[in-house]
């Protein structure tokens, strides 16, 4: 099976950056897409940004031109470098991950999810 473990979440001033790492273990030989979302209390589960195995990306518009992800296939583990923060991007952050390729942004797609890290951006 597929596992995928997220970190590097915490607490951070607006203004400040944090790396988001999701290390993936288990069947990977077979994951294709692998996103980043988040929920907020009392909010929906909503897409930040998206990677295929070939590197195509896709962000949320809330988060174009402060986060990159990324995907590093030798380390088996993707990243959010997220810059800019706000307090608005305050969340529980989830790594997610599918065998099938594709840019999609509904969460119900995916099949795998980690555990999730929380980020707190503080004003």
């Amino acid at each position: 099976q597929v596992q995928l473990v997220e970190s590097g979440g915490g607490l951070v001033q607006a203004g400040g950056s944090l790396r988001l790492s999701c290390v993936a273990s288990g069947s990977i030989f077979s994951i294709n897409t692998m996103g980043w979302f988040r929920q907020a209390s009392g909010k929906q589960r909503e897409l930040v940004a998206v990677i295929t195995s070939g590197d195509t990306t896709h962000y949320a518009g809330s988060v174009m031109g402060r986060f990159a992800i990324s995907r590093d296939n030798t380390k088996d583990t993707m990243y959010l470098q997220m810059n800019s923060l706000k307090p608005e991007d305050t969340a529980v952050y989830y790594c997610a991950a599918d065998r099938r390729p594709g840019i999609i942004s509904a969460a119900s797609w995916y099949n795998y999810w980690g555990q999730g890290t929380q980020v707190t951006v503080s004003s």
